[in-house]
């Protein structure tokens, strides 16, 4: 599911034998003399506003147009200045921020502390309804405290607060927000980043162009490209097609058979990067998809997590580098401490053992619901649990269609991934899946909620590493999740086209160039 969540498309066939139309050099060339990069992803978003998804595509599509307080540099993780040019940390739990003069939102409007105050204040409270209230729940209110300067008061200590801040808090023009609305604002948005949306139809495309009144200084530059336009397509066949037509200049994570293929055209080029998205197995623990659901049995979610060999997903099927985390979040995120977790090896004979000792010896029927593809990804994981006698019906749905029925509690069993909106800390992770509250929540184990809770109360690291490292203890122990592989993200784009990659898997379009 980040924005956190995010699916791959299966491929199609081979290059060489897929009826294409012929390719045209000089089509590149006329698309680079327009100026306008054309982008395609496979899931639509149901509103641009990133407060309002959290879906890995919304998040890129919002950081082109929005800035918040802070910035993240992408090369060193450094936290830089963007609308707020200074902050102190006042105390624990209080930080002042300097803001930045001679700011314009994209209508002209002028920017204030009046915003900062009216965005985080909206989207801290319950009432909002953010996608993803744990990114923001740590804010107990924010102050003015001149016409450039604001005070944040957390609820408890968050070392994290300015990571969030930079990935998760674009601000929005308080006067414009709140005269057209909710609604209005997904259909017009406006912010103060590079680039301006200039149309957005959730369904199908999303249209920018750059922002000359881009603001002095903005950590991201005044793009060198004129225009994006961002397309929705249903399909990785649709995808790639109209890539190798030259009516696209730019796609990403395509199935990686296909790298080969489009690596040997002349006008294309592909690159890979891993990221900071884990690929996960969710189980129904607590039973909310009903009592009688085998997974609310310890040794049957054992049995699945002994079931599927995650080393061979991991470098057959993903490859380029992806990896087994042993604990459920990504590795180099403060407090994800694999030695804490328990480890299930691929051991499909204790499996059945398992199984026979919860009362299944001749295994069981249960619905499989997945997102993800390349499909054979999915497929794979039916196929692993078929062989321990786990007979797995695959459900693949969109992923907006998922997480309706997740916040539902209608999933025995969901496959998916979680990119932690990029943010490299333990918090970012943990809390969206096991922390009170969340609708993602399929264990609701109290002694979980306590020490997320602990580690979420503190600035002292060896505090949160404890309070983490037990969650993770009893995480794993009790087999409520079982993280997969890392994702490794496949870009594929115009030869004409400069484009870099980054491990926080945030697609940075204001930063490419025509060759």
């Amino acid at each position: 599911m980040n924005i956190g969540r995010r699916h791959f498309g299966k491929g199609i066939a081979a290059v060489g034998g897929f009826g294409l139309p012929a390719l045209v050099s000089g089509a590149a060339e006329a698309q680079r003399n327009a100026d306008t990069l054309r982008v395609v992803f496979r899931d639509s978003v149901p509103n641009i506003d990133a407060y309002y998804n959290n879906q890995r595509t919304g998040l890129i599509l919002a950081h082109q147009a929005w800035d918040g307080l802070v910035h993240r540099d992408p090369e060193t993780f450094n936290i830089v200045p963007a609308l707020a040019t200074e902050w102190t940390q006042v105390d624990s739990t209080t930080i002042d921020f300097t803001l930045r003069r001679g700011v314009k939102f994209h209508d002209g409007s002028d920017f204030s502390a009046d915003d900062v105050v009216y965005t985080l204040n909206t989207v801290s409270k319950p009432e909002a309804r953010v996608a993803t209230p744990s990114n923001y729940s740590w804010i107990d209110n924010v102050e003015k405290t001149g016409d450039f300067g604001v005070r944040l008061r957390m609820k408890r200590p968050t070392p994290a607060a300015l990571e969030y801040l930079a990935l998760v808090g674009p601000i929005w023009p308080k006067a414009y927000r709140e005269r057209v609305g909710l609604e209005g604002y997904a259909r017009a948005p406006i912010g103060t980043g590079p680039y301006r949306i200039t149309r957005v139809d959730s369904a199908s495309i999303v249209e920018y162009e750059r922002f000359d009144g881009y603001y002095e200084g903005g950590p991201k530059g005044r793009p060198a490209i004129r225009k994006i336009t961002a397309r929705f397509v249903t399909d990785a066949a649709t995808e790639l097609t109209e890539l190798l037509a030259q009516r696209v200049d730019w796609i990403w994570n395509m199935n990686p058979d296909q790298i080969p293929n489009v690596s040997r055209l002349p006008t294309l080029q592909t690159l890979r990067q891993e990221s900071m998205r884990v690929g996960y197995l969710m189980l129904d623990a607590v039973g909310r998809s009903g009592a009688d659901n085998p997974m609310t049995k310890l040794k049957v979610r054992q049995a699945v997590s002994h079931a599927i060999n995650r080393e061979s997903m991991a470098e057959r099927l993903v490859g380029g580098g992806s990896r087994v985390p042993p604990a459920p979040c990504f590795p180099s995120q403060f407090g994800c401490d694999g030695d804490a977790a328990v480890r299930y090896d691929y051991n499909p004979a204790r499996a059945r053992e398992l199984l026979a000792e919860a009362g299944y010896p001749n295994g069981f029927d249960i619905e499989l619901t997945s997102y993800v593809q390349p499909r054979q990804w999915s497929e794979a994981v039916q196929s692993y649990l078929q062989a321990v006698g786990i007979r797995a019906r695959l459900n693949m749905l969109q992923v907006s269609a998922l997480i309706q029925r997740a916040w539902r509690g209608e999933l025995a069993m969901s496959m998916g991934s979680w990119g932690s909106y990029s943010i490299n800390d333990v918090s970012a992770f943990l809390p969206n899946w096991f922390g009170e509250g969340s609708l993602d929540d399929y264990s609701r184990d109290p002694e979980v909620h306590r020490l997320l809770a602990e580690g979420g109360a503190s600035s002292d690291a060896d505090t949160r590493k404890r309070a983490y490292s037990a969650a993770i203890r009893r995480i794993t122990e009790q087999a409520y999740f079982l993280p997969l592989h890392t994702y490794v993200n496949t870009y594929a784009f115009s030869r004409q086209l400069e484009f870099k990659a980054f491990p926080d898997e945030l697609p940075r379009f204001y930063l490419a160039k025509w060759k």
